[in-house]
């Protein structure tokens, strides 16, 4: 009986270390001091926005996939921006920065939705993936109504094989 209540006790505070671990190394992630400053000012009816991603010790499994959008009120058909995002060089420093070109057009399918009511949802250009650069961050210039968001790939570790037919 006190075999059990101890192993009990010893089983709750290593659950206990490692969720305040796995918490800790949340809040304890680094970045490497932002410097943007040579990066051009926004156009007019533009603004400037950047990604700073953490450092990593696998930066090279990394992937960062990027959304250029608007929230819009939608049905149910699937929507997307009319324009582009071009990569621009920074002349003598060797960096790139992105410039967003919006027609204003939405694209969608033509599905017949019913009395389905719009809801808003994040609509945006079809999703860019770059290169995990915890050096340097990836900057925008979009429309002041725009925004962007992004989302971190990383590899599951197995590597998997195509089945031949």
């Amino acid at each position: 009986m006190r075999k059990m209540k101890y192993l009990k006790t010893l089983i709750t505070g290593l659950v206990l270390l490692v969720g305040v671990t796995a918490f800790a190394q949340k809040k304890t992630e680094k970045y490497e001091k932002l410097d943007i400053g040579m990066f051009p000012k926004a156009k007019e009816g533009y603004k400037q926005v950047y990604i700073q991603v953490p450092t990593d010790k696998n930066e090279d499994d990394l992937k960062v996939e990027f959304f250029v959008g608007i929230e819009a009120m939608v049905d149910c058909n699937r929507h997307s921006l009319g324009g582009s995002v071009k990569s621009k060089d920074l002349e003598g420093w060797g960096y790139s920065y992105y410039e967003v070109e919006y027609s204003g057009q939405m694209i969608s399918t033509k599905m017949g939705c019913g009395n389905q009511k719009a809801t808003k949802k994040f609509v945006s250009f079809q999703p860019e993936i770059a290169r995990y650069n915890s050096k340097l961050p990836m900057i925008f210039y979009v429309p002041k109504d725009m925004e962007v968001r992004y989302r971190i790939l990383r590899p599951d570790g197995n590597m998997k094989k195509a089945v031949q037919k």
